[in-house]
């Protein structure tokens, strides 16, 4: 499950929902939830493969039917081609009822009129969603979906090789932490940490950390940010965390794919999802008994880096005639017992810090659930989706800070494609 959910942070997170089904659409007042208030209906909702675990459907379906009187459907999506499925079902005079829509993606659905308004909802259980989670639920201001579980990027490490290099604690500030690759970098024949010169979901998660955005409002439209003095020490640090590496310059961490490197024993850490760990594990059998886990350092102690905040949010179909019984499916799902449940059993950030308590024993999302708090998100407007279709420009502009440029005559080399692409309509 972890994989795939990396999968949906790794394509800007790609969502879910499918065909509703069944019912007497003239019940649903929503009036006088109860037993049989919704007798005959059926709900039907799109989540992705691996985002809802067996035992966590069977139980939500179980207090949803005897709350309402309705039946409950799930219908699980795959990850290929699901953008278009879903546009495609939205336009639909029968679409599902609920889907689970990626969080960066919400905006453009919310702009297209497809998601219903959930404004209502937020107020009635929304007061402790933690704001950095449930901002991607919001677009013009209003409430369109609701967050429903994230992950983000932790530093998995080579325990074998700190010792070796000394070191006996895990760092809790950036510069420690550069100061402990200095150490392995001396000490080891180990290459420090791994880093191709793409991952731009931790320069993204970098430049949230120096409290800037890849875009900004010119007039009534979008255009580039990436000269902003605050991107420019945002890339400064990536490349200073780049220096202790030898990978490639011009790949991302799938090129090749960074868990299988970091399982071969000779390097110190890599930055990357939880999961991640497990293709290590899958590559190396024998690297599991050293891997360890911790939060990316921020500059100071009290305040985590930056990170990119992946993930998925439940939203309500604005063409879907069982408005009410979807939000009573909402308040089950989202509620501490379930959403605590899934966290405990997916591993994934949920959506209020209270609840992170069900992370406890799993080692890497333990590691990343501090980080929710300080994280974010690409930018939440309809317009950047097109920013990430591949050749994805950032990583162009990285690499070629990387190999030389300075960051502003870097971001002068990719603005314009930028600026185009943000003009483009969805």
């Amino acid at each position: 499950m972890k994989r795939k959910l990396a999968a949906a942070i790794v394509i800007a997170g790609m969502m879910v929902s499918v065909s509703a089904c069944g019912g007497d659409d003239d019940k649903d007042t929503g009036k006088n939830a109860g037993p049989d208030s919704f007798k005959g209906q059926t709900l039907t909702v799109w989540t992705m493969d691996g985002s809802a675990p067996p035992q966590w459907s069977k139980d939500v379906r179980a207090a949803f039917e005897k709350k309402t009187g309705a039946k409950l459907k799930f219908e699980t999506q795959k990850w290929d081609g699901i953008q278009q499925k879903i546009t495609t079902a939205l336009s639909e005079s029968n679409p599902p009822d609920v889907l689970e829509v990626g969080n960066t993606q919400t905006p453009a659905y919310a702009a297209t009129g497809g998601l219903a308004e959930l404004g209502d909802l937020k107020q009635e259980i929304g007061s402790d969603w933690t704001p950095s989670v449930s901002q991607s639920s919001v677009f013009d201001g209003k409430q369109y979906a609701a967050p429903w579980y994230f992950a983000n990027r932790v530093v998995i490490y080579n325990k074998k090789i700190w010792a070796k290099a000394g070191i006996k604690d895990t760092p809790k500030t950036r510069d420690e932490f550069f100061e402990d690759l200095d150490a392995i970098d001396r000490k080891t024949d180990a290459e420090p940490l791994y880093l191709p010169g793409q991952n731009w979901y931790f320069f993204d998660g970098l430049t949230i950390g120096q409290g800037a955005d890849l875009v900004k409002k010119q007039g009534d439209k979008y255009v580039s940010n990436l000269g902003d003095p605050k991107v420019s020490a945002a890339m400064e640090l990536y490349k200073k965390y780049a220096a202790y590496s030898k990978a490639p310059k011009d790949k991302d961490e799938a090129t090749p794919q960074q868990a299988t490197i970091f399982a071969k024993g000779r390097t110190g850490a890599f930055i990357g999802m939880g999961w991640e760990a497990g293709t290590a594990i899958q590559a190396n059998k024998s690297i599991e008994k050293d891997l360890g886990y911790f939060t990316i350092p921020g500059e100071s102690a009290d305040k985590p880096e930056g990170v990119f905040l992946g993930g998925s949010n439940l939203a309500v179909a604005q063409g879907s005639k069982k408005q009410a019984l979807a939000k009573e499916f909402l308040k089950i799902a989202l509620s501490d017992q379930y959403e605590g449940r899934l966290a405990k059993l997916n591993g994934v950030i949920p959506n209020k810090e209270s609840l992170e308590s069900n992370l406890e024993g799993n080692g890497a999302a333990e590691a990343a659930a501090p980080g929710a708090a300080a994280g974010g998100t690409t930018p939440l407007i309809p317009e950047w989706a097109a920013v990430e279709n591949t050749p994805n420009p950032i990583k162009s502009y990285m690499t070629a800070v990387l190999n030389g440029k300075s960051p502003a005559a870097a971001a002068k080399q990719v603005e314009g494609e930028i600026n185009k692409r943000l003009a483009q309509q969805n």
